[in-house]
């Protein structure tokens, strides 16, 4: 059976651009692409496929979102944000959640890519695997060739439209901020080595200290929840300022400092990043990065939304927010 990929590349053009022409897509080509694609066809004897033509005349009205874990507030907060944009539209949205497996995620795309969605919301960090990657891409690629639309809140590493958080300049602010109050002992709770959000606050918090002449923190590795960071808050050693990557890793850290009698932030300050507005009101307050995440799931969804061919990356900064976790020792 001849492929759209086989017409594609018959033509000399992409895959995209094939199905724009053969698939029924109101976006343009140009005349001479348009010339070249239908040659090809016609020569290898290609069929449309008629279900991709329906997808691509937005004849569905359903929105997929893949999220890597539901119960962490900073997901459920982008879905929100994603979810009330696409109501106000008059869209259906279906959610899925990985449990940070990235099998589960190509699974997911596949799958959304069978029953004909309209558009695909990844939500999510990126890992260090070229391949898993590789075979991620691939995947949102014949989505796409189908008709689909894509957009992910994460690392621009897909090749499709992208909310990306300023992580490793967020994670640089805070520790200015954070030395700025007379902190030079740091302890990072630094999440999994593999995930790229992990790495890149930690990196950017890191390089931060070196700039600013202060010694290299001791950092912890664990897993990107409540429990890992209740488990590294053990092992902080002397440090007088923790820094967890993220929200809910910190709210582990001081539910294991409160154990054992350690006191926020007289003995230790707590630092996290995302700023979720659930945690907000958290004894003592947490300080931490703030992220409009609600507001990057809305504008997630604008752009899976959107006409244009080219992927468009907006990046989104972070704010710090000083409060009560963190002592001033000046």
């Amino acid at each position: 059976m001849v492929t759209l990929e086989d017409v594609a590349k018959q033509a000399g053009v992409s895959l995209a651009t094939a199905s724009r022409v053969l698939n029924g897509s109101t976006r343009q080509v140009g005349a001479a692409l348009r010339a070249r694609v239908e040659r090809a066809a016609d020569e290898l004897g290609y069929r449309a496929n008629m279900a991709a033509q329906t997808l691509a005349r937005g004849a569905s009205n359903v929105i997929g979102i893949v999220v890597h874990d539901l119960t962490d507030p900073y997901f459920a907060a982008l879905a929100d944000g994603a979810m009330r944009a696409a109501a106000g539209q008059g869209l259906l949205v279906m959610v899925g959640t990985t449990h940070r497996d990235p099998e589960q995620e190509i699974a997911y795309v596949a799958t959304m890519n069978a029953q004909r969605v309209r558009a695909v919301l990844l939500a999510g960090s990126r890992v260090d695997d070229p391949e898993v990657t590789g075979r991620l891409r691939r995947e949102l690629e014949r989505y796409r060739a189908s008709g689909g639309r894509i957009a992910c809140v994460g690392q621009d590493l897909l090749g499709v439209d992208t909310v990306a958080p300023a992580n490793y300049a967020g994670g640089a602010e805070l520790a200015r901020s954070l030395a700025a109050l007379g902190h030079t002992r740091f302890a990072v709770l630094a999440g999994p080595p593999h995930l790229l959000t992990a790495r890149d606050r930690c990196t950017g918090f890191m390089a931060a200290l070196e700039e600013l002449g202060l010694p290299e923190p001791r950092v912890v590795h664990g897993p990107f929840d409540r429990d890992g960071g209740y488990a590294a808050a053990r092992q902080t050693g002397d440090a007088t300022c923790v820094f967890a990557v993220n929200d809910v890793m910190a709210v582990g850290a001081l539910a294991a400092y409160r154990e054992q009698g350690v006191r926020v932030p007289d003995d230790v300050s707590v630092a996290g990043f995302d700023d979720i507005a659930t945690l907000r009101d958290h004894v003592p307050a947490l300080t931490t990065v703030r992220l409009p995440l609600a507001d990057m799931g809305a504008l997630a969804l604008d752009l899976a939304l959107g006409e244009g061919d080219t992927a468009v990356v907006e990046h989104v900064a972070g704010e710090v927010v000083l409060r009560e976790s963190v002592r001033d020792i000046r």
